[in-house]
């Protein structure tokens, strides 16, 4: 039975998974980044600084009596040119470093590239020809057109994207003003959960074609929160997510936001591509909301929209580990 190694260190998460010959997930280990409370991220030499020490503890927690085959790791945030973050290079120079001693093959993808692996391993299966891909996260907000590429990752196509601040960034941004923890979509969820999303958006939506724009929902978004007479509320008090209504209806309003800016986007896509097939992917895209939305926008849109658990829709190494194997299997 031969294994095979993701490592990812992506902005907010250091992992590791091995996945088998067959892309069974044998192992995964992960270690959420620290951020300080109020603040709304970390600098990236924070980021290099939080990787490099968690990173060799998570290899040295995996227990496996076989040999490795291969190694998968992300390297760059996107397969763009110029497409640079400091943060993966912890990720890449372990992987590269382990690669050259074991003297096995190491496979560098992108992040959305380990995001689209994590997503069809679920899924449990590799689209033949061009499917459309979502990855919707703390930084990235883009639709891309993918096609397989034998002996390699993906060929991508960007086609759709935000051209301000990513959905992530709104979620995180709107939670951190009403006093959440950075990441703060998690919480939002339970808060949004309370109304059962059925409330009026407070929130506008701007899209132009395929182009996103959450910059302007975040500033009505800060200013509607603001005018209210109580913004600061102790989330340390378990009553919060219960009796804060205001709350309740942003945390909705970012979501029915989003889900909105999507789905005119998407019909934009459309009318320009035949595409039968959207993979989701990411820590935004993890919501549960958001997913029965676009499965439900899709079937009166002839579009199959697979969505993948909360779990490995977020950042994890699965991907590269299962890229890694399905490449090792075309030579």
């Amino acid at each position: 039975m031969a294994y095979y190694l993701g490592i990812d260190t992506s902005c907010y998460t250091t992992s590791c998974a091995i996945v088998d010959e067959d892309g069974r997930l044998v192992q995964e280990v992960r270690k959420l980044l620290e951020v300080p409370v109020g603040k709304r991220g970390l600098q990236q030499s924070q980021m290099v600084f939080q990787h490099t020490r968690a990173l060799s503890t998570l290899l040295e927690s995996l227990q496996l009596d076989q040999p490795i085959a291969a190694i998968g790791v992300s390297g760059f945030p996107r397969r763009e040119e110029n497409s640079y973050m400091p943060a993966f290079l912890v990720g890449l120079n372990v992987a590269k470093s382990l690669g050259h001693c074991m003297q096995i093959p190491v496979h560098v993808f992108s992040h959305q590239e380990n995001h689209i692996w994590a997503a069809l391993r679920e899924i449990g299966e590799v689209p033949d020809g061009p499917f459309l891909s979502l990855h919707l996260s703390g930084g990235t907000t883009e639709f891309v057109i993918c096609e397989r590429i034998k002996g390699s990752g993906f060929q991508t196509t960007l086609v759709g994207t935000s051209d301000d601040i990513a959905a992530g960034q709104l979620v995180d941004r709107l939670g951190v003003l009403m006093g959440l923890p950075f990441p703060a979509g998690p919480t939002m969820e339970k808060l949004a959960r309370k109304t059962k999303y059925q409330t009026d958006s407070v929130l506008p939506i701007a899209v132009q074609g395929a182009t996103i724009s959450f910059g302007g929902p975040y500033s009505a978004g800060q200013r509607w929160w603001e005018s209210l007479e109580h913004p600061h509320i102790d989330w340390t008090n378990p009553s919060a997510l219960q009796d804060e209504v205001e709350a309740q209806t942003l945390a909705a309003s970012v979501f029915h936001c989003i889900g909105d800016s999507l789905e005119k986007a998407l019909t934009y896509i459309l009318k320009h591509h035949s595409l039968t097939t959207l993979v989701t992917a990411g820590g935004v895209m993890a919501n549960t909301y958001l997913q029965k939305r676009l499965v439900h926008w899709g079937h009166h849109h002839n579009l199959d929209v697979l969505c993948v658990s909360p779990k490995y829709s977020a950042d994890n190494a699965s991907g590269n580990a299962y890229g890694a194997m399905i490449i090792e299997g075309d030579s």
